[in-house]
Parts: structure tokens; C-alpha cells; sequence
């Protein structure tokens, strides 16, 4: 066989490969089959061109509402996750009546919560934003196979919380601005639910009383901390309490 002719093969075989395309009774279903097959193979660049192509030409499709949340999903996989959770949100408030309701929620809750920082003393509003999403996922869809991991991720939400929270308490105490560090304690008492960070605002704020020479805010404290403090949280709390009252 002729160079030549070896040559026209491989043009041929190359060309009918580029051209082929996945069968669809529409051309709105083959460019959104199009579409999945270049995410799958990771070519998101080329598959939101099709996808746009979708939307702008076949508006009322079956198929665009399905590209809208490609779209949204092309993001996340991009790890584009405040421009992903933004697209969620919007295709959710657009399209109430979508089969899988619980997956959108699922992928907005996961795009906060893949914004949230490594460590605690950085904004932590993209975790406030996760707990909120994931628990309204348990909530409206308890039996979703989306929540395997929801449990856990709330809880690692919750603990950033929780500790930025006594590190901005903690600052407040050490540097002497009482007031501050008064009404973050009293935060971390009436809603953190751990005998651990309860036990440590209780103490901090009959310590602020005594240094504060406020009797008022001894009696609260000690008459809130009755029953809950035990062995030497209660008997170091008797002891400031003495101090103060």
C-alpha cells in the first residue's frame, strides 16, 4: 500500500471519527448528550459551549433545563464554588417543580461548604451557609441518598463555629474588654451544647463579675450554672461566686 493511499486512510478515519455524533431525536438532545460526554472526559471548556449553544437555540426545550444545571455542575467540577452555589440557587428558585429537588440542594450545600476556610478565625459565613442548606436537606428529603455525609460535615461546620467564637471570647477576656468578652460568653452558654464550652463561660463570666465587682451578673450566672456544673467546674464557680456576691 502506497504512502499516499495510507496517508488518505488515516485523513478518512480520523475526519469520521471528529464528525460523529451521539444519535438524539432532536438536535437540542444530541448537543446535551454531546455535552455530558466531554464532561465526563473532563473537556468542560468544549461542553459549555454546547450546552450555551442548547440554551440559546433551543430555549424550550425538554433538554435546557437539564443544560442549566449541567452548567451549575460544570462549575462545581471547576471548582468555581461561589459561581456554582450562586447557579444552584438560581436554578432551584427557577425550576421548583424538578424531579431531584434534593440533589440541587445537595450541590448548594456543597459548594459552601468547599468555600469554607482551613481554620476558624477566617470569615466563616460560607459554613453558616453549608448548615443551612444541609439541614433544610434533612429536613425536606430525610430518606435522600445525598445525606450520607451530611451529619459529619454539619458537625465540622459547627466545630469552626464554636471555636472562632471562644477565640473571639478568649481575645475580649485576655485583653480586659469585659463587655465584649461578657456577651460572647454569654452566646457560647445559651447556645453551644457541649458541658465543655458551657462549664468555660460559666467560669469566665463569674470571673468578669469578680474583676467587675458585678453582683448582678454573679447571682445570674451562678443561679444559671445550678445543676449543671460538676466536680471542679462547680467547685472553682463556688469560689468566685464567693468573691463576687
Amino acid at each position: 500500500m502506497s504512502k499516499l493511499i495510507q496517508f488518505t486512510l488515516l485523513i478518512t478515519l480520523f475526519f469520521s471519527c471528529a464528525v460523529e455524533r451521539p444519535s438524539g431525536k432532536t438536535e437540542a438532545e444530541v448537543l446535551y448528550k454531546e455535552a455530558k460526554d466531554l464532561m465526563a472526559d473532563r473537556r468542560f471548556i468544549l461542553a459549555t459551549e454546547k450546552l450555551n449553544t442548547l440554551r440559546s437555540q433551543y430555549p424550550y426545550s425538554y433538554y435546557s433545563t437539564y443544560a442549566e444545571l449541567a452548567l451549575a455542575d460544570i462549575l462545581f467540577h471547576q471548582e468555581n464554588f461561589e459561581e456554582a452555589a450562586a447557579s444552584y440557587i438560581l436554578f432551584r428558585d427557577f425550576h421548583p417543580k424538578y424531579k431531584e429537588q434534593d440533589y440541587v440542594l445537595f450541590k448548594i450545600a456543597e459548594s459552601y461548604f468547599s468555600q469554607k476556610p482551613q481554620t476558624y478565625d477566617r470569615d466563616l459565613t460560607p459554613a453558616v451557609k453549608a448548615i443551612k442548606y444541609f439541614n433544610e436537606l434533612k429536613s425536606l428529603y430525610p430518606n435522600s441518598k445525598y445525606l450520607k455525609d451530611a451529619k459529619s460535615k454539619i458537625e465540622e461546620c459547627r466545630k469552626m463555629l464554636v471555636d472562632k467564637e471562644k477565640y473571639i471570647a478568649d481575645f475580649y477576656y485576655r485583653t480586659e474588654d469585659y463587655e465584649s468578652a461578657k456577651h460572647r460568653y454569654n452566646n457560647m452558654f445559651e447556645n453551644f451544647r457541649s458541658y465543655e464550652m458551657k462549664s468555660l463561660a460559666a467560669l469566665r463570666l463569674l470571673s468578669i463579675a469578680v474583676e467587675t465587682k458585678n453582683t448582678d451578673l454573679c447571682k445570674e450566672v451562678s443561679s444559671m450554672s445550678k445543676g449543671l456544673l460538676k466536680g471542679k467546674e462547680m467547685s472553682r464557680a463556688e469560689n468566685l461566686s464567693s468573691k463576687c456576691m
